[in-house]
């Protein structure tokens, strides 16, 4: 469902990292369908090029850029940032998408699975961010802002979820300390908390669960929904809608805010 104008975006450059996962593919379509430009980057090419046509589509005064990238390396964070203003000028939003899930209870946890959530999650993100930051203090865009997408494991912890959930821990500490140094210079910063999504990455995360317990996916699915008030889980239109609304400045004061997305699950 399209709830915003087609130029509630309008002159706006958003760069969008994990945009081949479901979340950042979704609030690509819909930033692209608001009039943003975009830059979008994510690991797989093929999907991103699958990814830039539907955004035209969407709107053919769009500018959409993409670039493969692994926001893992310093070299190609660079490149990505460099690519984006030379292709489509001053960068004025940015959506940190891009996450994983991964780890287990804390006597199973591998060293090296902990350091690669933690990497991509919240190292890499942070570094990027901070390109992106200084970039736009540089240039002083009329609005910048940054969404960063946690989760509902960034405000509460759950069995087995060590490594991701201090990832995303993390992030709501690094969204709220770098929201306070940034309203005086003009650049909104957030995050967003869905809990289970209709993505792969969220129905591959609700099979773990039910095989943990025996149960198939249907089963497990039917059971997480019936712990949360409103019945289901979320759709990513819906992310994609709330973190395109935070875009938008149609409400400047929310400023360092976590913005959950769980049908009533977390209050």
């Amino acid at each position: 469902m399209t709830i915003f104008s087609k130029d509630a975006l309008k002159d706006q450059h958003i760069i969008i990292t994990g945009a081949t996962g479901g979340i950042g593919w979704e609030t690509a379509l819909a930033c692209a369908a608001a009039g943003a430009n975009i830059t979008i980057t994510g690991r797989n090419e093929d999907k991103l090029v699958t990814l830039k046509g539907k955004c035209e589509e969407l709107n053919s005064n769009n500018s959409v850029h993409l670039f493969s990238a692994d926001l893992d390396a310093e070299e190609e964070r660079e490149s990505l940032l460099t690519g984006a203003i030379d292709e489509i000028g001053p960068v004025t939003g940015l959506v940190n998408a891009a996450g994983i899930t991964g780890g287990g209870v804390l006597e199973d946890l591998k060293e090296d699975d902990l350091r690669k959530v933690l990497e991509l999650n919240f190292i890499s993100t942070v570094l990027f961010t901070q390109l992106v930051y200084r970039h736009m203090l540089e240039k002083k865009p009329k609005k910048g802002t940054i969404v960063n997408v946690s989760s509902l494991s960034g405000l509460r912890g759950t069995p087995g979820s060590s490594a991701y959930a201090g990832s995303k821990f993390a992030l709501i500490g690094f969204t709220q300390s770098l929201a306070v140094e940034a309203a005086e210079r003009g650049i909104q910063v957030n995050a967003v908390c869905p809990g289970y999504v209709d993505t792969k990455m969220g129905r591959d995360s609700i099979a773990r669960k039910g095989r943990k317990f025996g149960r198939s996916y249907e089963e497990q699915l039917k059971k997480a929904e019936a712990g949360i008030p409103s019945g289901r889980i979320s759709s990513p239109e819906e992310v994609a809608n709330t973190i395109v609304f935070l875009l938008t400045g149609a409400a400047e004061n929310i400023v360092g805010e976590s913005v959950k997305i769980s049908g009533g699950n977390v209050l």
